[in-house]
């Protein structure tokens, strides 16, 4: 899902995609050996542990005050997320991947409940992101899309794993 496929697919259906990656992040953790944990695909490529700490941040810091500012505020100007120096700055290698999923999961469970009773005037709220105007429904997409990718670098961590 993009952007422009929201509207078109409907607050319902971006709830359970949301939905589904907590579990999916905390299947990953689950699934390797705690020393891998840690393991990085190559020099810029995070771990599974950064992954984990990386959508919790993100999803406390970035996802639910953007999301809590547009709907209180008119027009908020949003600030971004840098993920690679937010992860040096706070040394997420040396934190606990199952924690942070966990973590990630309490964060997704309350970025759920903001959104689930919005209707179409709410969703059509506008902020200012990135020097663009978005609507909240534009960034529930881009929460959607951050998922995907993240999903995929996950799933490619974990086949770099298994390969020998």
């Amino acid at each position: 899902m993009n952007d422009a496929d929201f509207p078109s697919a409907g607050l319902q259906m971006a709830i359970e995609r949301l939905a589904t990656m907590p579990a999916f992040l905390s299947a990953a953790v689950e699934a390797v050996d705690p020393g891998e944990l840690v393991f990085r695909p190559g020099k810029d490529g995070f771990s599974l542990t950064e992954q984990a700490c990386h959508l919790r941040d993100l999803e406390r810091e970035g996802y639910l005050v953007r999301v809590t500012r547009m709907l209180a505020e008119s027009a908020p100007a949003l600030a971004g997320f840098d993920g690679t120096a937010v992860a040096k700055a706070r040394d997420y290698l040396s934190q606990d991947a199952h924690a942070a999923a966990r973590e990630f999961a309490t964060a997704r469970r309350e970025l759920i409940a903001l959104l689930a009773p919005l209707g179409d005037s709410q969703l059509a709220r506008e902020a200012v992101f990135g020097g663009e105007r978005i609507t909240l429904a534009d960034l529930v997409a881009m929460v959607i899309d951050h998922d995907r990718s993240h999903r995929e670098e996950i799933e490619e961590l974990l086949d770099a794993m298994e390969s020998p």
